[in-house]
């Protein structure tokens, strides 16, 4: 195995390793000491980075597969991980991060190469990330390495609230129920992006029960569906909010509709609301979202690959994806 030389700690291995679900509590912890050191730097010095949810990062790796990417120092440690990701020929990264022992080494530009590398092998047509905004250093750094600021992705939430029932949730139907199910789902999806597929999202979802698929028929067919996690994202805290993972909707109306339905989905599950990420390329469903009472909780910036750019559908459908776990 070849190593990259670091002054710090000697060798970082310049080729990743896949890693297992039993390195979570290594990766919580090179996760926490890499973004509390980004905060640090940002000037929040108080701010600590707490470990997230092991249930999320078995999902990530999960979903990731041959893309949840290591590399070890050599103490057989984590030095630098990537979880790359791809749902049919949309591909991102995250969440990715350096051990602040080994930064300025070049390790985040290796990490990050590999990362493309692998997505259009693997037939990537969109190849992004989220950084946070604020941050000049990440900015710069992803720009150097061929990406480019899109639109802001901003997430916003609503009070969960009473509704009539008109949805349907994928846990709730029988198996011949829920293959028909994940099959309008996908349809639609490649109807409004084609190539896109988000049909392991919703499996892995619901085998790790961290949440489910909400969506909505117009007679025969699926016109719009949202994948949720319900699970606390942070290690150790109570569940609060649904977090909405990906969306599709044929038509504004059909968005309307299913998100009230989440709304009161997230009533009937005890949670008291409900998080969208909104890319800034939809300024109307942003509207429409802060007109029912949406509050800004956060903001990430989306970027991309030069050539690899996610577009919006262009027969008016709606594709929200989020690019963070």
């Amino acid at each position: 195995m070849a190593f990259a030389r670091n002054w710090r700690h000697a060798w970082v291995a310049e080729t990743p390793e896949r890693v297992g679900v039993r390195e979570i509590p290594a990766l919580n912890a090179v996760f926490s000491e890499a973004f509390t050191e980004r905060y640090r730097k940002d000037g929040m010095v108080g701010v600590r980075v707490p470990h997230l949810n092991p249930a999320v990062w078995k999902f990530a790796i999960t979903d990731a597969e041959e893309g949840a990417m290591i590399w070890r120092n050599a103490r057989d440690g984590i030095a630098a991980f990537n979880m790359v990701h791809r749902s049919g020929v949309e591909g991102w990264m995250g969440p990715l991060a350096v051990h602040p022992d080994y930064q300025g080494q070049g390790i985040g530009k290796m990490i990050v190469s590999s990362g493309v590398d692998w997505l259009k092998k693997n037939g990537a047509k969109v190849i992004g990330l989220e950084t946070m905004p604020r941050t000049m250093d990440n900015v710069g750094f992803y720009s150097t390495l061929g990406f480019v600021p899109g639109h802001l992705t901003v997430t916003v939430t609503l009070e969960a609230a009473r509704a009539g029932s008109q949805s349907t949730a994928i846990s709730s139907l029988n198996p011949h129920e829920r293959e028909l199910a994940l099959r309008q789902c996908k349809a639609l999806l490649d109807q409004l992006a084609p190539g896109y597929d988000y049909t392991r999202e919703v499996i892995l979802t619901a085998q790790h029960q961290l949440g489910d698929t909400l969506f909505v028929r117009k007679g025969f067919d699926v016109t719009a569906f949202a994948v949720y996690h319900s699970v606390p994202l942070v290690e150790g805290r109570a569940t609060e909010e649904m977090r909405v993972l990906k969306m599709a909707a044929k038509t504004e109306a059909d968005f309307d509709h299913l998100v009230t339905q989440l709304c009161a989905h997230a009533r009937a599950k005890a949670s008291r609301r409900v998080a969208i990420r909104v890319q800034g390329q939809y300024s109307d469903v942003y509207r429409r979202l802060m007109a029912r009472g949406a509050r800004v909780r956060w903001t990430d910036l989306r970027m991309s690959m030069h050539d690899y750019a996610e577009s919006r559908p262009a027969n008016g459908g709606i594709v929200l994806s989020n690019w963070e776990i």
